[in-house]
């Protein structure tokens, strides 16, 4: 695998990321907004700032063919900017919550976004031509507690949730007169506005981080605090899922995940690097770690043992020089997005983590 790109851009977190289509903008969120670089020379040059929000910037998402950006924040509020010959002109979208929004993602249409929050509700928000602004309708039932994340289907109609309840679940997010009705799949034929069309609780129940689609939408892969991955492939409406596996890690938790092809996922979080599970209906398992970590500092040729470390500290006064993680992200990756793919497969990802670093890897 080819070395990463890795942009250090600053010293703060990033909440989240998104790459335009053409990849010559990067979008960051960083406190209360979200910062614009441009591409030049191999280097990421902060070129804008969208100022809007007052709270801190939970998510942000660029639309890859209007090259709109949707941002959501904790100040309860999102906006849709667009670009204009003066700049980016935002528009606020009625979201109708009274908790901070946690997550925000455009539909593969992009007629529609939708917005996860701590109120117990995702907003699922549209253009209304005839009033000129963004409008939201609420899926509500049964969500218990915060959306932590969302994913669309490529139908553009079903929609993936990950919540503090520990389920993961799919909803029909159908808007009449927006969207085309989808031709019927394992998640179900008819599929009026919030429809539940699964509902999964591994195990351990842990909080769910990170929901994704396979990229041909006929399984369902989540990640949860319990530092483990679930694969859930459907079988029929209202019927259990044909196969429901699930892989446990000795590894810290994944925030964020995305699939590459139909037989592997790439999950990554508080362990810092980017960990490659491959499998099928059969079964799944760990495959390892994306990067070769070499060990920095001076003590690169050997590995260090708990004992040996105090006994140099005894008998020396040594102690370990390095203060380098051997990962290139120096702190937990917040997100993971696919970069570049070709019929679902990816030979590309991005990463960005809470050391303000924004790194590009190539499979």
């Amino acid at each position: 695998m080819a070395a990463p790109e890795v942009h250090h851009l600053f010293h703060n977190p990033i909440a989240d990321h998104s790459f335009s289509s053409d990849k010559q903008t990067l979008a960051v969120a960083r406190d209360s907004n979200v910062e614009l670089y441009q591409a030049a020379g191999g280097k990421f040059t902060l070129k804008d700032e969208l100022k809007g929000h007052e709270k801190l910037v939970t998510s942000v998402d660029i639309a890859p063919n209007s090259g709109r950006i949707v941002t959501c924040s904790q100040d309860r509020n999102a906006y849709v900017w667009e670009r204009t010959p003066t700049g980016w002109k935002p528009t606020l979208v009625l979201l109708r919550i009274n908790r901070a929004a946690t997550f925000v993602r455009w539909s593969p249409s992009e007629q529609k976004f939708a917005v996860g929050s701590g109120a117990r509700v995702i907003a699922v928000c549209y253009f209304e031509e005839e009033n000129d602004w963004w409008i939201s309708k609420h899926l509500k039932k049964p969500i218990r507690s915060t959306i932590t994340t969302l994913a669309w289907h490529p139908n553009s109609v079903l929609l993936a949730a990950g919540s503090t309840d520990s389920h993961a679940r799919v909803f029909s997010a159908f808007i009449k007169g927006v969207d085309e009705r989808p031709p019927p799949s394992a998640w179900g034929e008819r599929l009026p506005f919030n429809t539940i069309c699964g509902e999964f609780l591994n195990d351990s129940a842990g909080w769910v981080h990170g929901v994704s689609f396979s990229p041909s939408g006929d399984a369902l892969a989540f990640v949860s605090h319990d530092s483990s991955v679930t694969v859930v492939y459907p079988s029929a409406p209202e019927q259990p899922p044909k196969a429901m596996l699930n892989v446990s890690t000795r590894l810290l938790p994944f925030n964020s995940l995305i699939w590459n092809g139909e037989n592997e996922i790439i999950a990554a979080g508080h362990d810092c690097e980017g960990i490659r599970f491959r499998g099928n209906e059969a079964g799944w398992e760990l495959v390892g770690s994306v990067e070769t970590k070499k060990r920095p500092g001076a003590g690169g040729a050997r590995e260090e043992s708990a004992l040996n470390m105090f006994r140099q500290m005894d008998l020396k006064g040594q102690t370990q020089d390095d203060t380098q993680l051997q990962t290139v992200h120096q702190n937990t990756i917040s997100t993971i997005r696919v970069y570049e793919e070709a019929g679902g497969v990816v030979r590309k990802f991005s990463t960005s983590g809470v050391d303000g670093r924004v790194v590009i890897w190539s499979i």
